[in-house]
């Protein structure tokens, strides 16, 4: 498994906006309100004109990188995914995603059973495999069936399978220091390390690609969950939050 070579590219909207201190990179938000999105990013899906999303397996990523604190509000992490409602070269507007990702409460996006719907997790998800298209049709019945908590743990984990979403939370307390964070991404296993330790172990199932890399921290809230509820908005910023990372290189 060899590693990528990742060069990157900034897109700040809102109040977000990009530092660099000699190796370190700082992806940051003063400041925001519940009215304009305010998102720091990194990514590389805009680099290749044509192709926006350049990473498939096998391939392992690894990075320095620590967070303002432990209650940023808004969603925050790196890793990849396949920006599906803007990437040119994808062909669907369903998420696929491996990577360490943060959500704030009262954001909760319930995707895996008994692992809570925010937090800082390893995590991965596949919303475009042949299994997760094919459920389709059955979108309905099943967030009726979820809304039994007997038949939601009858149903889902076939559903969560089928979307290859497998998840991990990981300590809170991880994220205001320096840790190395390692994701290997295999054709039908991934692994994710913190500090070479295995914290996740996908040996059946990962999802198969084409991704971007990303990195960002903004101030989004999202509720998602197996019952069909659905809700987006924003988080009002009052502190400086932000994403620090090692020997990332940046064109403009």
């Amino acid at each position: 498994m060899n590693d990528v070579d990742l060069i990157v590219k900034p897109y700040l909207t809102g109040t977000g906006r990009l530092e660099v201190m000699g190796d370190l990179t700082r992806l940051i938000v003063p400041s925001a309100t519940r009215v304009h999105y305010s998102d720091a990013q990194l990514d590389d899906h805009t680099i290749y004109p044509d192709r926006s999303l350049i990473h498939r397996p096998p391939l392992r990523v690894t990075l320095r990188a620590r967070f303002s604190s432990t209650s940023l509000l808004g969603t925050a992490g790196f890793g990849f995914w396949n920006h599906p409602l803007f990437a040119p070269s994808n062909p669907l507007p369903l998420p696929r995603a491996i990577w360490f990702f943060y959500a704030s409460a009262p954001s909760h996006m319930d995707l895996a059973m008994d692992v809570p719907g925010y937090g800082w997790k390893a995590a991965m998800i596949d919303a475009t495999t042949l299994g997760a298209l094919a459920m389709t049709p059955l979108a309905l019945p099943v967030v009726l069936l979820n809304r039994s908590e007997r038949w939601y743990r009858r149903v889902w984990p076939f559903v969560q399978r089928n979307l290859t979403i497998t998840e991990k939370l990981l300590p809170l307390e991880l994220m205001p220091d320096w840790h190395t964070y390692s994701i290997e991404w295999g054709r039908h296993h991934a692994r994710f390390l913190v500090d070479d330790a295995i914290v996740l172990d996908c040996r059946d199932r990962a999802p198969q690609g084409p991704m971007c890399f990303v990195a960002w921290v903004d101030n989004r809230l999202a509720v998602v969950t197996p019952t069909g509820t659905f809700q987006f908005g924003l988080f009002k910023v009052d502190q400086p939050q932000w994403l620090e990372i090692e020997d990332l290189p940046i064109v403009e």
